[in-house]
């Protein structure tokens, strides 16, 4: 026969496909047999049918197998009944699974001091490596003002709602919602029964998701970043003592960008208007004494109307925009 194709010019293997009972000329290959060891269509439904009953939809294929065969009944191999679960989409997951609603973004905006505070905890390095101080601080987002802090041993949920209460008697007031984070502390019973008792809104961070609480952890970056701030504090009374100056200065003395380069105190106690007149009128007289140098009336930089966490975002427009638009 080789040497017959040779001679003809014919390939062996396009001779032996022409010749061959039930050859294919044409066309899809034929269906292959399955094998004598292969289950009928029969034997798998019931096979489906075991792993979808009952006492066994919430198991896993090995748990199934064993207990049917501890049963005295073998419907197939554990690698048979995976396959068949398997073409049946059955091989992933087969407990009930517990479903939880999506998180909310928080999105809240204030128009002026004391609607709304923010408030976090950070850890401090203490004298030796292990040992930690927590650094506890309330933030007026309008303003920026530090509304209290507290330099504690340990993170407590106590220590925590003592702090928060001694904050609002001081201001005199509660602010409309408070926002944090979802710490140990921030959840606690302790401080929800107090934020409950004064009517205040409890507001919480996305579980990972810093930008949620984008005043706190800014202020946090200015302290730990300022030039003075120390590698380790020698002892508690070391940190406090820091933190006094720091956080009077940056109420008190410190431009922030935030509020048109106002100090936050200006801003939360209402002087801020009289400063921004004051700057007014020198740019003013700078611009009387040499016209030449601006092109028009120069102004200082201005306060905020509204400050948000999460501005909501622009809506999509509707078709019948879109239609206007075209």
């Amino acid at each position: 026969m080789k040497r017959a194709c040779a001679y003809t010019g014919r390939s062996r293997a396009t001779h032996y496909r022409h010749t061959a009972p039930g050859g294919r000329l044409h066309g899809p290959w034929p269906a292959r047999k399955p094998p004598p060891a292969a289950l009928s269509d029969t034997e798998r439904a019931q096979v489906l049918a075991v792993l979808a009953r009952a006492e066994y939809q919430d198991l896993a294929i090995p748990q199934v197998w064993a207990r049917e065969l501890d049963a005295g009944r073998y419907w197939c191999s554990l690698s048979t009944m995976y396959r068949i679960a398997r073409a049946a989409g059955q091989t992933r997951e087969r407990r009930a699974q517990a479903t939880h609603p999506a998180r909310v973004r928080p999105e809240l905006s204030a128009t002026g001091p004391d609607e709304i505070w923010t408030w976090d905890i950070t850890a401090l390095k203490g004298p030796a490596k292990g040992v930690w101080y927590k650094l506890y601080v309330i933030l007026d987002i309008y303003s920026r003002y530090v509304t209290g802090w507290l330099v504690a041993a340990a993170e407590d949920a106590v220590v925590a709602k003592d702090f928060l209460t001694d904050a609002i008697n001081r201001n005199g007031a509660a602010p409309r919602a408070i926002h944090a984070d979802r710490g140990g502390a921030m959840v606690s019973k302790q401080v929800s029964d107090l934020l409950v008792e004064l009517g205040v809104h409890r507001s919480h961070s996305r579980p990972r998701t810093s930008n949620d609480n984008p005043y706190s952890e800014a202020q946090f970056k200015t302290l730990k970043y300022s030039y003075d701030f120390p590698d380790r504090f020698g002892s508690l009374a070391d940190a406090r003592a820091f933190c006094e100056g720091f956080f009077t200065a940056y109420n008190h003395d410190h431009r922030h960008s935030g509020i048109g380069f106002h100090t936050p105190a200006s801003v939360h106690f209402g002087t801020a208007e009289q400063v921004q007149a004051h700057r007014q009128a020198i740019l003013d007289r700078a611009r009387a004494a040499h016209p030449e140098r601006f092109a028009r009336r120069p102004r200082p930089p201005r306060l905020p109307e509204t400050v948000w966490i999460n501005q909501p975002l622009p809506s999509q427009p509707t078709n019948d925009q879109l239609s206007q638009l075209t």
